[in-house]
């Protein structure tokens, strides 16, 4: 069955083909103009060229056909499901599950996990990530939300991209910041030293973190931790470049020898449902191994 999206032009007088490719942003440019080319796109009703145009008020309508099979194979791998309906499912991803296969993690990804749950998901968004519109590094937990449907898919993914979407995460660091509140604002990309490593780099991406002190006994921070970007280890290199980075992180700072991961914990996710457009808000409790890292070192872990 093919999926439609919409949208009612406010800001006229781009190109069909550029408006969608922003307004469809798991869409590359060359994707966009196919489904023009194939009729697939209507402005007020009329097929028109990617050429065509757009005024204030013009409605866009896309019908975006069945997705191709997915290359992935479903896997039964336990998932604690904190919400779910016909249009997506929010998912309290384990530390050590990677989300989508990559050199290294070939297979029995939550991606995997996913598909195996609800096979429609088959080729949504794509092939090798199907349903995936945003993503937790392997080591962090917490919550995560994928979609079920290509209308879906689309919303979540410009709700992301227009940073329209809350994330909270809490986070363990060493040492207690200058100020318990700041806004880091430094571009982030590959590192020039290191291709696996992301680093502060000019050429960088465009990358912003808030954070805020919960408690501090010196040694350790306990942060709330708010990304208004999306970059890759973001919170981690962050972090780790203003001089407090997040314990147990061995790639940005140092292992730890009671605990077998990063301190990084997805605990908030705020969005607009992709079909009731109600605002959804969801929390997840810390993990125990968390929880008794916080006890070990006296910090609440239920700030």
């Amino acid at each position: 069955m093919n999926d439609q999206v919409s949208f009612t032009v406010k800001d006229g007088g781009d190109r069909l083909d550029k408006y969608l490719a922003i307004q469809m942003c798991s869409h590359s440019r060359a994707r966009v103009q196919k489904l023009i080319a194939e009729g697939l796109v209507k402005v007020d009703g009329k097929v028109v060229r990617s050429s065509a145009k757009l005024g204030n008020g013009n409605f866009v309508e896309v019908t975006i056909p069945p997705a191709r099979t997915s290359r992935l194979e479903p896997q039964l791998i336990p998932l604690e499901i904190v919400f779910e309906d016909p249009h997506i499912v929010v998912v309290d991803k384990p530390a050590g599950l990677a989300v989508h296969p990559a050199p290294g993690n070939v297979d029995s990804t939550l991606a995997n996990a996913v598909l195996a749950h609800s096979p429609e998901i088959e080729g949504v968004g794509g092939e090798k990530r199907p349903g995936i519109v945003h993503r937790l590094d392997k080591d962090t937990s917490g919550l995560i939300v994928v979609a079920k449907t290509s209308a879906s898919h689309e919303s979540l993914s410009r709700q992301f991209a227009n940073r329209e979407v809350t994330k909270s995460y809490r986070a363990l660091v060493h040492g207690t910041p200058a100020e318990a509140e700041a806004i880091i604002d430094a571009p982030i990309g590959r590192d020039r030293g290191n291709r696996q490593r992301m680093a502060i780099v000019s050429t960088g991406r465009n990358a912003i973190t808030r954070y805020k002190t919960l408690w501090s006994l010196g040694t350790y921070t306990l942060l709330d931790v708010r990304p208004q970007t999306g970059r890759t280890h973001q919170i981690r290199v962050h972090l780790a470049s203003v001089g407090y980075p997040v314990v147990g992180d061995e790639k940005y700072g140092r292992i730890s020898t009671t605990l077998k991961r990063h301190f990084l914990h997805a605990e908030g996710l705020k969005f607009i449902h992709p079909d009731s457009k109600e605002l959804l808000e969801f929390r997840s409790e810390l993990p125990q191994d968390l929880k008794s890292f916080c006890e070990e070192i006296s910090i609440p872990s239920n700030l």
